[in-house]
């Protein structure tokens, strides 16, 4: 029994609430087992799971994807660095579109946001005639595309 936690602690250790927790468990990303009285016991290894959750909800993965990408680690024992190495890999380049769509949110702050406007409907200096209509829908400088020259 030592090397199992109750739900405070292991909310007290990864800093997930306990009732996140709970509902991981539901969606089978974690599991317990019951105590006398029906109290969950997780095993120390589920720390590792609740990290690899958290961080992946940084990355931007959804919480079904990350159900997906769970499943393919050991469910009886923590994952190895190899384990790890191999789920994350992929996610270079995903990685790499966040940082450049933040590049372009801090680029966006000094400039269109900056000038008080608010409208790129409107603005002469970032888009004169409304260049970014042509482009299509949503915020096309956000999205990636490249302002009137």
């Amino acid at each position: 029994m030592a090397d199992l936690l109750t739900i405070g602690d292991v909310a007290r250790r990864s800093g997930v609430a306990a009732s996140a927790l709970r509902f991981y468990e539901e969606r089978g990303m974690i599991t317990s087992d019951r105590a006398g009285g029906g109290q969950r016991r997780f095993p120390r290894h589920v720390l590792r799971r609740i990290a690899f959750i958290v961080f992946a909800q940084r990355v931007g993965l959804s919480l079904d994807e990350i159900a997906l990408e769970l499943a393919k680690l050991p469910q009886n024992r923590a994952p190895t660095g190899r384990d790890w190495q191999r789920l994350s890999g992929p996610w270079t380049s995903r990685i790499d579109a966040r940082i450049a769509e933040l590049e372009r949110l801090r680029a966006g702050l000094t400039q269109c946001i900056g000038c008080g406007c608010l409208s790129l409907e409107r603005c002469q200096l970032a888009n004169p005639g409304d260049r970014a209509a042509r482009s299509g829908p949503g915020a096309r400088y956000w999205l990636g595309d490249r302002g009137p020259r």
